[in-house]
């Protein structure tokens, strides 16, 4: 027998609360050891050059991001104690790789994670502090072969679109603003899998500014789908929107049952840009990359915005450690999709975390560097399922002291606002709802992904314990059928 809205909250007040807490020791991981590799035989060749291919070389390579190349041995020796250092960094805000989730709490199964294991981590400190040894030739793996110098992580898309160019003088001031419209040139509705935004530039990198501020100029760019008439193309109350161009951010994958809708005739329009000075005169555009699902694809979910945030913020000045929330309840059964934290300059870590009942589960927690705006997509089956009734909760930790290098004074009190100078806590996230039935297959379906048994918590799904259990599910329907 199918559950419904009766046997959830039936088995959301039975059980949950204790689940919870289970479900909250077992996704707390105990604190990485920081080991050293037993076997002191650490090579460029054999450990190193893998590491740099999969997690780094993407930016550390001409003309891209990254201020110095990493392709070769030559040029990766000179910077080992760098390395060894910013990777040491782990989830802070100058970490390399810039991905900032935090290994020792909540749930570790993303797409497109290119963070960097304990073990990693140790035999990068270890091969620098012994001479960052080359190796033998034979162990080093074949070059990765990049297309061109705007690789997508995408993949090729099937349609790239450019924003007008934007002209910023080499000392000009902040401008906020809009910045024009593009027309897709689309022929036929298509529904949108993915989306890449990245700013193009006739900049070279500044030798006196190592730092993507010292690259680009667009900040960010907002980005709104307009009809044929040049209406909204959806309903800005209930959609997600698209994503907002920001400065390092990583591609958008969509929930592959909840493709974005891009109309025939429809094209897309840069209502608020923010432009910043990289102290040369510069000529820059947004290239926008989309991936289509194939013709005949239909959605099955609408992709909804998931919050919580708030403009409450009150900061002083000179002071770490500063501890904001933000509180919001789910009002209808949810799969999370996306874990995507949005503060300003002064933010360094945000935590995400589900109340169910008196219980507190931590999803995620993250460090935050507002030059590297990192979005987290989970993994299909670890994308945290709630029923409805959770509380979402954000809490975000701010450092206003000259230790927070993304601090342009820190003598100021700042509160809410769109400047980089200004504050935020938001939450960008992203998610479909459920019917309770939905949601019963999707728990049914994460139950045989993971290979669960009976009783078995796992993270960001607490009703999962329940979901299979023959007595819980015929005290819950007799229970709603009393009702």
């Amino acid at each position: 027998m199918k559950r419904n809205r009766h046997s959830l909250a039936a088995a959301l007040s039975s059980g949950l609360c204790v689940l919870a807490a289970a479900a909250l020791l077992a996704s707390a991981a105990p604190a990485a050891a920081q080991s050293t590799p037993e076997v002191m035989d650490v090579t460029y060749n054999k450990d190193i050059a893998p590491i740099l291919q999969r997690s780094c070389q993407r930016c550390h390579r001409p003309e891209s991001v990254a201020p110095m190349s990493l392709l070769t041995y030559e040029q990766v020796r000179p910077w080992a104690r760098s390395i060894k250092h910013r990777t040491g960094l782990r989830d802070k805000p100058e970490a390399m790789p810039p991905w900032y989730i935090e290994k020792d709490v909540g749930i570790q199964r993303f797409k497109g994670d290119i963070s960097l294991t304990e073990e990693e981590i140790a035999m990068i400190a270890w091969w620098a502090d012994n001479g960052a040894p080359r190796g033998n030739p034979a162990d080093l793996p074949p070059p990765i072969e990049f297309t061109s110098a705007n690789e997508w992580q995408i993949g090729e898309p099937y349609l790239i679109l450019s924003s007008p160019d934007i002209e910023v003088a080499a000392r000009a001031p902040d401008w906020w603003g809009p910045t024009g419209e593009v027309l897709t040139g689309m022929t036929e509705d298509r529904y949108v899998a993915a989306i890449e935004m990245k700013e193009i530039n006739n900049a070279e990198p500044a030798p006196d500014k190592q730092t993507v501020g010292g690259t680009y100029v667009i900040h960010h760019m907002v980005l709104t789908a307009l009809d044929a008439d040049g209406k909204p193309a959806e309903d800005a109350a209930t959609s997600a929107g698209w994503p907002v161009h920001e400065v390092g951010r990583n591609a958008d994958f969509f929930h592959p049952e909840a493709g974005r809708l891009l109309k025939a005739g429809s094209k897309f329009y840069f209502p608020s840009t923010h432009l910043h000075s990289n102290g040369r005169h510069t000529i820059a555009r947004l290239d926008i990359g989309l991936k289509f699902h194939p013709r005949g694809y239909e959605p099955n979910f609408d992709l909804k915005r998931i919050g919580p945030s708030t403009p409450y913020i009150d900061l002083k000045g000179m002071e770490a450690g500063q501890e904001f929330e933000a509180l919001a309840p789910l009002m209808e059964n949810t799969m999370l999709t996306i874990f995507e934290p949005h503060l300003h300059a002064a933010g360094v870590r945000m935590c995400l975390e589900a109340v169910y009942g008196s219980q507190v589960e931590t999803l995620n927690c993250a460090g935050y560097n507002h030059s590297w705006v990192t979005v987290y997509t989970y993994a299909d089956d670890a994308a945290p399922l709630l029923p409805r009734g959770t509380i979402l909760r954000t809490r975000a930790w701010f450092d206003t002291t000259p230790a927070n290098k993304n601090i342009a004074d820190p003598r100021n009190w700042t509160g809410m606002g769109h400047r980089s100078v200004d504050q935020m806590l938001l939450h960008l996230g992203r998610g479909i709802e459920l019917s309770d039935e939905e949601f019963e297959l999707a728990m049914a379906e994460r139950i045989e992904q993971l290979d669960l048994q009976p009783g078995q918590v796992v993270a960001g799904c607490p009703l999962c314990p329940l979901a299979g259990g023959s007595d819980t599910s015929d005290a819950a329907d007799a229970d709603g059928d009393q009702q």
